[in-house]
């Protein structure tokens, strides 16, 4: 298993960069995005080990708050905590997941999401991971992966029509 290198020593690697607007407020935005992640999180994108479908993606709204998935059986899994909470604005989450896609309380990269007014009704949100280098040898492997057709721009495609249903 790769583990993650400090980043004093690893190379830097790019972050990913996504964007989608969405019919909505920055507030009611970010409030989609961050109230009730379940309702637009793929049940398909689970860390668990037990097998039983997620019933929850819950987000503390704090900073220090606990990021985690729930299962139908009630067993939890870790992905990170809150970094900042800006409301309606900014949130970053320590994302601690690593390359082998399993919870590492010592691992940090960060995923950050902006939410810019575009006029009345509209919002531009900006998700960016980054501090890729964390995940050392694994740094590419996860990369493509949270880039790639599946990753954040279907996660934010999935997101964005959530904003839809509840507006």
């Amino acid at each position: 298993m790769t583990g993650p290198r400090t980043t004093a020593t690893a190379p830097s690697v790019a972050p990913v960069v996504k964007t989608i607007t969405v019919k909505a407020t920055p507030a009611r935005a970010f409030e989609v995005f961050t109230a009730n992640m379940t309702r637009w999180w793929p049940i398909t994108h689970t860390i668990r080990t037990s097998g039983a479908p997620i019933a929850e993606v819950v987000l503390e709204p704090r900073v220090g708050g606990r990021w985690y998935e729930r299962g139908t059986d009630g067993t939890e899994c870790g992905w990170g905590h809150v970094i900042a909470w800006e409301p309606p604005n900014r949130v970053v989450l320590a994302w601690q997941i690593n390359a082998e896609w399993k919870f590492d309380p010592s691992l940090i990269s960060e995923v950050e999401v902006r939410f810019q007014a575009q006029g009345t009704d509209m919002t531009l949100v900006r998700l960016e991971h980054g501090k890729l280098e964390a995940f050392g040898d694994g740094a590419e492997k996860v990369r493509q992966a949270i880039s790639s057709e599946g990753g954040w721009g279907a996660l934010l495609q999935a997101y964005a029509d959530a904003v839809v249903k509840v507006a």
